[in-house]
């Protein structure tokens, strides 16, 4: 059951004309971050993702469409992205199976020196 996604960090949108259909205002540019989800934890990732759309034409534009202006906007939002940081929380069935193995441990310690 592992899964990974991407949730959304920050949406934009830019006054550059699109590409494909040469429409002003109708560019939109979406930060994503992953987040990764298994039964035992759910952690942030450092990993980024960037897509570009048009609202107008409905396409995707990829990066090898780009100009040199929508290559200076992406960049100037990129480094005004607020990323969340990277982190791993236990989920409490982690949190069960290492306070159980830590019990399991000791008690065997205590049975091998004779105190139980």
């Amino acid at each position: 059951m592992d899964s990974s996604r991407f949730f959304t960090l920050k949406e934009a949108r830019i006054g550059n004309n699109c590409p494909e259909c040469y429409s002003n205002d109708s560019l939109e540019i979406t930060f994503k971050q992953k987040l990764i989800e298994t039964k035992l934890y759910k952690a942030i990732t450092d990993e980024t993702n960037c897509q570009l759309r048009c609202l107008n034409c409905e396409v995707q534009i990829f990066p090898i469409r780009w100009t040199d202006d929508i290559e200076r906007v992406v960049d100037y939002h990129n480094r005004g992205l607020k990323m969340k940081q990277k982190s791993t929380k236990l989920k409490p069935m982690a949190w069960a199976l290492l306070i159980s193995s830590v019990v399991v441990l000791l008690v065997i310690v205590l049975f091998a020196l004779g105190i139980l």
